[in-house]
């Protein structure tokens, strides 16, 4: 027994270092391959590196000619800016050899005369106000076109505050003048036929505005609700006003002349970028300074001190002023920056009508209860003034003479609810209207009143809110008689799902923003911009908006007074999940894309959010065809404002690598690095592109910024 087990333990032994043999060879062995895969992988970065450092070395090269060529393309912004500026003029000249009685709303001397006579002017014939109205409202227009459209270098701070006030008189005066008609139609209601219950009903309306105005005649306790039937607007009115002499009247403008002038004026938010010489030929003395700028330029936007951000023109308590907040902060004088915004045809600021400190104040401040956000929410399909009105003497016909006993008052309001009676005992006011066929709500309207005395919209006061989408009409009661309106959620259509801009023919094509809602459709030919579609659920809708050409300001207005907003703000970066990314960059990136645009289309990527806020990354294909370019002619490329590169990955990749595409190479801009991989046609196509076309191209990417806001 002793034997055997002295020959087990042996065994054993054997068997133990035989196993740890094998183990120490086995892990010699896979330390030998480690080895030899860390060498190789050495090996394999040492020569990727070095072909890196020879592609940066090449593009170092080559980037002052590359650079200069940009520049020669960049001047067709130029082109554009003086082309506008030439046309500003000639449209000045012409409208003062016309001598068609009409005034110049930008001449103070002739706008004041305009006013004047038309205050002075006792005819109220209502048909007469509307037909007069409907000039004023285009010379508010004009003016409101004139603070958008014009460079900063090209208006004064005289002249901006001179605008704006000119815009406030004319819509005060519209206001007055729409009383004064609807105090002269109360007077002569006899002149209007009665309605089947024996009380007066008008309906009077053109595209601008509809007067919708009931006279209680019958005074009858057990009157109950009055429907206008041409326009289905109605109102359930209390016991204590169906037996008084009150007229009721609703007055639906199609316009927002209420809410802050900085709304009704609201540009493109200007992302500060340097002048077009010093993208494209930085010198090497300022190397360093431009490195420095793009480094501040990517970095968090901060806000700038007052000094810095007021100048002279800013400092007017009318004055559009400019929130820095989500820009970058790129220490320029004033003078610098209304240069660089000229080259680049980068809108003029036309902002909130603040001061600088009550801005910041407004950043900190927390929200009011039952006030409305203006940079949330928005006003949408116009305003409606619903009053209860006292009734005027009324016209005397004797013989062939007609007897009016004029009163200095003006038009009076009824008061409802009365100042003596408890609110608890009062009943509410009930009002259902139906929504305006040229407007789209995708979501319940909010609904709001006009508190004169704070100058803002609330929500308070207002109760039992019913929204009848099929009938497309809203029943809500309040307390007394408010004006009111319809309010959407600015930001529901961002982000964007997607975006595609392509190439339609010579000087055309075609912009494509897809949201969560609706699909937009708009066509670009020269110098205008069309709305082709509108696709809400597979349907066209806005039939009356489409098919028309516009510029693109116009355009952009006609889309956000029909609902469908697809242009951000000065603030919707607090409202929306942006995917952030820097703005000098960002503009580079517009700029370039602008350039091509006649020959290459461009689409959203779903690895631009995977770049980081440094980077853009954007589809690309050569499009020289009428019809779109299908998913395999796609390419993805990435841009930093300085480089542009061809990426490897694809669309269906698993990961977002920067790895370049096989056989490709760096190049300063995104027009030599598309130029690698063109065909002369297209190229040829982008030198002979008109200015125009790509001005408008920049112009609509700049206000919808489908690079941060998709």
């Amino acid at each position: 027994k002793s034997g055997g087990k002295k020959k087990l333990r042996k065994a054993e032994r054997l068997r133990l270092q035989k196993e740890e043999e094998e183990r120490r060879l086995k892990e010699e062995e896979e330390a030998r391959l480690q080895a030899e895969q860390e060498a190789a992988r050495l090996e394999k970065e040492r020569i990727e590196q070095e072909q890196m450092e020879k592609l940066k070395a090449k593009d170092q090269e080559r980037r002052e000619s590359e650079l200069a060529e940009l520049h020669s393309l960049e001047q067709k912004f130029v082109s554009a800016q003086q082309w506008k500026r030439d046309s500003r003029a000639q449209a000045k000249w012409e409208h003062y050899l016309s001598c068609d009685g009409s005034p110049d709303p930008t001449v103070l001397q002739e706008i004041n005369t305009f006013m004047s006579l038309w205050r002075e002017d006792q005819n109220e014939d209502i048909q007469l106000v509307m037909e007069k109205g409907e000039q004023v409202l285009n010379l508010i227009e004009k003016l409101q076109f004139v603070l958008l459209d014009t460079p900063p270098s090209e208006i004064t701070a005289k002249e901006t505050v001179q605008y704006q006030e000119s815009i406030q008189e004319l819509q005060n005066l519209l206001q007055l003048k729409y009383d004064g008609a609807t105090e002269h139609v109360l007077k002569t209601g006899n002149t209007y036929e009665e309605s089947d219950t024996g009380n007066m009903e008008a309906v009077i309306k053109d595209r601008n505005v509809t007067f919708c105005i009931w006279v209680n005649l019958m005074k009858e306790v057990r009157f109950k609700q009055h429907t206008f039937c041409d326009v289905q607007h109605g109102f359930d009115l209390p016991k204590s006003l169906a037996v008084s002499s009150v007229a009721v009247r609703i007055l639906h403008t199609q316009y927002d002349h209420l809410s802050p002038l900085w709304l009704q004026c609201q540009n493109v938010p200007t992302l500060e970028v340097l002048d077009s010489k010093e993208l494209t030929q930085p010198s090497k003395d300022n190397v360093e300074k431009s490195e420095e700028e793009e480094k501040k330029a990517r970095e968090e936007p901060n806000i700038p001190t007052e000094e810095e951000t007021c100048s002279d023109r800013r400092k007017s308590a009318v004055s559009f002023t400019e929130n820095s907040n989500g820009r970058a902060d790129i220490n320029e004088t004033e003078e610098e920056i209304e240069k660089k915004s000229d080259i680049l045809d980068i809108p003029s600021q036309v902002q909130e009508a603040l001061l600088q400190e009550e801005m910041n104040e407004k950043e900190e401040a927390i929200p009011v209860e039952n006030i409305v956000d203006l940079q949330q929410f928005v006003p949408v399909g116009g305003v409606y003034h619903i009053d209860a009105l006292q009734l005027p003497p009324q016209a005397k016909q004797i013989q062939d003479w007609s007897m009016v006993e004029v009163r200095d008052a003006g038009l009076e309001a009824f008061p409802y609810p009365p100042e003596e009676a408890e609110d608890a005992t009062l009943a509410p006011i009930r009002v259902t209207l139906r929504l305006p066929d040229s407007v789209i709500y995708f979501q319940d309207p909010v609904v709001a009143r006009w508190d004169p005395t704070g100058q803002q919209w609330r929500t308070g006061g207002i109760s039992n809110i019913t929204y009848e989408t099929q009938d497309r009409s809203i029943t809500f009661e309040m307390g007394a008689f408010h004006t009111i309106a319809l309010l959407q959620d600015a930001h529901l259509n961002m982000p964007y799902q997607a975006w595609e801009l392509r190439p339609a023919g010579t000087d055309a094509a075609l912009f494509v923003v897809t949201t969560g809602f609706v699909t937009v459709h708009i066509q670009i030919k020269g110098n205008q911009c069309m709305l082709s579609s509108v696709v809400v659920e597979e349907k066209d809708v806005l039939s009356h908006v489409t098919g028309k050409w516009l510029s693109p300001l116009d355009l952009r207005a006609a889309l956000k007074k029909a609902g469908v907003n697809i242009f951000p703000g000065e603030y919707s970066h607090k409202y929306v999940s942006v995917n952030k990314k820097a703005p000098l960059v960002e503009v580079r990136a517009y700029q370039q894309m602008a350039l091509v645009a006649s020959a290459f289309a461009f689409a959203w990527s779903k690895w631009n959010q995977e770049a980081g806020q440094e980077q853009v990354v954007f589809k690309v294909s050569e499009h020289l065809k009428a019809d779109s370019g299908e998913d395999k002619d796609w390419s993805l490329y990435m841009f930093d404002g300085q480089k542009a590169q061809k990426l490897k990955i694809t669309e269906t990749s698993e990961a977002f690598s920067e790895e370049l595409e096989e056989d490709s190479e760096f190049h300063s801009t995104i027009y030599h690095m598309l130029k690698d991989f063109a065909s002369k046609e297209a190229i040829d196509k982008v030198q002979t592109a008109g200015f125009l076309f790509i001005d408008v191209v920049y112009q609509l990417l700049l206000a919808t910024r489908v690079l941060t806001y998709s």
